[in-house]
C-alpha cells in the first residue's frame, strides 16, 4: 500500500497527491508513468509523473477528476494508502543538448512537461513554456516554471489571464520573429498537440508530443494504447508515451479514444452516486 503524504486541490477539477513509493521514486526518470487502482475492485488509471524526490521516497502526480476511477481516487485524503501504484513504466524522455527548447502545455499537460523542462533546463538548455487552460484557474505550476523557464507564456480562452486565445498562436508568433526552436515539446489534450504539429510541422521544427491514450495493462499485451506513428503501429505504454509528433496519425488516435464514450458515461454516473452517498467529492 502507499500512503498518500499531501493533497492539494489545484482547481474545482484538478488535484496533486505526493506519494510515498519507494520503489518507483528510485528508478523513475522525466517522462515515464505510473498506474494506480484504488480498492481491489478499482480500475487501473494511467498518469504520467510530475515531480519526484529521491531522498523522500515521493512521486508527485496531478490528475483530472473526469469520471470514476479518478472520483474514487479523489475521495482519498491524506493518511489514506492507495492500492497499487506501479512503475516507474514507459520509456524516459530523450533529452538533447539543445540551445532553445519551447515546451507547450494545454491544462494537467503541465505536469508531465514539468520534470522535462527542468531536466533540460539543468543541462544548461535554454527553455520557455508557453501554458494554456480555458481560464486562468486551469493554468497550473506557472511558477514552478518560473523557476527554471526564461520566458513563461500564459494563454487563457477567455482571457482572464495572460494572452486571450490559444498556445497555438504564441507558438507561431515566436516562430514568425525569428526565434531560433531547436525543439517543441508538446502535451495535452490531442487536438492541441494536432494544432502544434500543424504549426510547427511547415519549417521543420523537431516535435516531441506524450500521448495518453486508453491503457489498461501498461505492458502492451492489451493492445488497447496502439498508435500509428510513421506509418507504423505503436503501443504509447512501452514504446513511449513520447513520439515525435510529426509522425503521429492525431486522427485515427483521436477516434479510438472517442470507442467507449457510452461505457465512461455509465461509469461516471456509477460515479456521481458513489460521490452523494459518501457526501460528495472531498
Amino acid at each position: 500500500m502507499y500512503k498518500i503524504l499531501h493533497k492539494e486541490k489545484l482547481n474545482d477539477v484538478v488535484e496533486l497527491m505526493v506519494v510515498h513509493a519507494p520503489h518507483v521514486a528510485r528508478k523513475c526518470e522525466p517522462g515515464q508513468f505510473i498506474i494506480l487502482r484504488v480498492g481491489d475492485d478499482g480500475e487501473r488509471i494511467p498518469l504520467t509523473i510530475a515531480d519526484y524526490d529521491r531522498e523522500k521516497e515521493t512521486i508527485t502526480i496531478i490528475y483530472q477528476i473526469v469520471g470514476y476511477s479518478t472520483k474514487a481516487l479523489s475521495l482519498l485524503n491524506e493518511g489514506d494508502e492507495i492500492t497499487d501504484f506501479v512503475g516507474p513504466l514507459g520509456e524516459p524522455t530523450k533529452l538533447h543538448a539543445s540551445k532553445h527548447v519551447i515546451g507547450v502545455a494545454g491544462g494537467v499537460g503541465s505536469a508531465p512537461l514539468y520534470p522535462q523542462l527542468r531536466a533540460l533546463a539543468q543541462m544548461g538548455v535554454e527553455v520557455d513554456v508557453i501554458i494554456g487552460g480555458r481560464e486562468a484557474q486551469y493554468v497550473l505550476w506557472a511558477d514552478e516554471f518560473r523557476k527554471f523557464c526564461k520566458n513563461v507564456y500564459i494563454t487563457t480562452d477567455d482571457g482572464s489571464l495572460g494572452r486571450k486565445g490559444f498556445v497555438t498562436q504564441v507558438l507561431a508568433d515566436l516562430i514568425e520573429q525569428g526565434e531560433e526552436i531547436d525543439e517543441v515539446i508538446a502535451i495535452g489534450p490531442v487536438p492541441m498537440m494536432k494544432a502544434v504539429v500543424a504549426v510547427t510541422k511547415p519549417h521543420n521544427i523537431k516535435t516531441s508530443v506524450s500521448l495518453n491514450p486508453i491503457m489498461i495493462d501498461g505492458t502492451g499485451m492489451c493492445g488497447c494504447c496502439r498508435v500509428t506513428v510513421d506509418g507504423k503501429i505503436k503501443f504509447a505504454c512501452v514504446d513511449g508515451p513520447d513520439f515525435d509528433g510529426l509522425q503521429v496519425d492525431f486522427d485515427e488516435l483521436m477516434a479510438r479514444q472517442r470507442m467507449f464514450k457510452e461505457e465512461e458515461h455509465q461509469m461516471d454516473e456509477k460515479a456521481n452516486r458513489m460521490c452523494n452517498l459518501m457526501g460528495g467529492v472531498q
